[in-house]
């Protein structure tokens, strides 16, 4: 074999190399975006079920309208949330103002005992735990992808064609969001 066959295979061998590691890459950002739209849907569905929540607490609690409009103030701005920092922020507010409504429901038995609110309690419940599992799918597809664009000798590939790392969803990042909801009457 001559110098030339050698050096034209090593360039064949690292062509074919960057090709499928790119190819690896992209697969990865794809599937980071696609656990992302996942997320979309769960939130958009709990997005939907607050108003009707917020409209059966309100037959009952008519007094408590700082709380309904802390909820639909919390609702609008997680709706309008882009990047996933942003977005969990408007999340973590949107569930503290969410505990204040479920907590106005000790204050009203009948309320407590409505169908219609049970029913939007059990759906939210369902839709968080949605969100949950959405979420963690989400955190390990971004963790897989930060991790392959930071590898060696990945991240040649990764910073040729500027791959960036993406950003975790962390909903229990808030403190305040972990704090009981106090409720006064």
């Amino acid at each position: 074999m001559t110098t030339v066959s050698i050096i034209l295979i090593i360039l064949a061998i690292v062509a074919i190399w960057a090709v499928a590691t790119y190819n690896r890459l992209i697969l990865s950002r794809t599937r980071v975006k696609e656990s992302w739209a996942d997320i979309d849907v769960q939130l958009k569905r709990r997005y939907d079920l607050i108003p009707n929540l917020v409209n059966t607490v309100k037959g009952y609690a008519t007094h408590e309208e700082g709380t309904f409009a802390k909820v639909t103030e919390a609702r609008n701005k997680a709706m309008g949330a882009g990047t996933p920092h942003d977005k969990a922020e408007a999340e973590n507010m949107l569930t503290g103002a969410l505990k204040s409504v479920f907590a106005l429901s000790e204050a009203y038995p009948e309320l407590k005992a409505n169908e219609n609110f049970l029913e939007l309690q059990r759906e939210l419940s369902d839709t968080e735990n949605k969100v949950q599992a959405a979420r963690r799918f989400y955190n390990g597809n971004v963790r897989d992808y930060n991790v392959r664009i930071g590898s060696v000798p990945t991240n040649v590939i990764a910073n040729t064609f500027s791959f960036t790392a993406e950003e975790f969803f962390d909903l229990d990042g808030n403190e305040a969001a972990r704090e009981p909801v106090a409720v006064t009457f």
